[in-house]
């Protein structure tokens, strides 16, 4: 039988996935507890170089910490990340470019890369590079885009709810096109106590409609998958 993953949320858009007692954490971001949701993790994912997604001193204290972990991110924050742990006596080659259509394996998970681009926020603020991942063909979190993952429909699908670049009708559409038997809502940082239950409310809405299950995580809460 396939292992199962326990899926941790943390602030904002990072979450842990743990399998078979080794650990990944995607997007450690400044909105996030960052020691807490990297202890124990072998390897770190980000999806862009936003700070939301990437905080980069906790990040460079637990490479320091833990010499075997590496990092994979688009070229641009791999190339500053790299550099930054090169002054800090660090290997910078434990910090890996990374971008669409690649697949690897790390900390016991298959990875797979889709996207490229950072959903466009303004036309006149530049577009950065952005990977979405696909962890055991189960498990897509988008980083800030809602592409669809070509290919079979991941299990669960982390939906980023609301940013400066995003409609609510769009994260409605990125529901709708997934079908993933389950929605976990992520990238809800910058709601409020008023505007989170809207968002979440509409999203259980679209995901009911099209037999997905809304699953909402709170800071440090987890569910399991597969």
């Amino acid at each position: 039988m396939p292992t199962e993953i326990a899926l941790t949320k943390f602030g904002h858009a990072c979450i842990r996935l743990e399998k078979a007692g080794r650990r990944l954490v995607i997007d450690p971001g400044s909105f996030t507890d960052v020691p807490a949701a990297l202890e124990g993790a072998e390897h770190v994912l980000v999806t862009h170089e936003h700070a939301d997604h990437l905080d980069e001193a906790p990040v460079l204290d637990h490479l320091a910490a833990e010499p075997t972990v590496t990092v994979r991110a688009p070229a641009a924050p791999a190339a500053r990340l790299a550099d930054a742990a090169a002054e800090a006596g660090l290997d910078p080659a434990r910090i890996i470019a990374t971008g669409p259509g690649e697949q690897f394996e790390t900390a016991g998970f298959t990875v797979r890369t889709v996207g490229g681009q950072h959903a466009v926020i303004h036309p006149q603020i530049p577009v950065v590079a952005n990977t979405g991942y696909v962890l055991d063909g189960l498990v897509y979190h988008p980083g800030d885009s809602y592409i669809v993952p070509p290919g079979p429909a991941p299990d669960t699908v982390l939906v980023p709810l609301s940013a400066p670049w995003s409609k609510l009708s769009e994260m409605l559409d990125f529901i709708t096109a997934v079908r993933a038997r389950q929605v976990i809502p992520v990238h809800d940082g910058l709601l409020n106590g008023r505007g989170l239950p809207m968002y979440r409310r509409h999203a259980e809405t679209f995901a009911v409609r099209y037999d997905s299950v809304l699953t909402v995580l709170g800071e440090g809460e987890g569910t399991w998958i597969g």
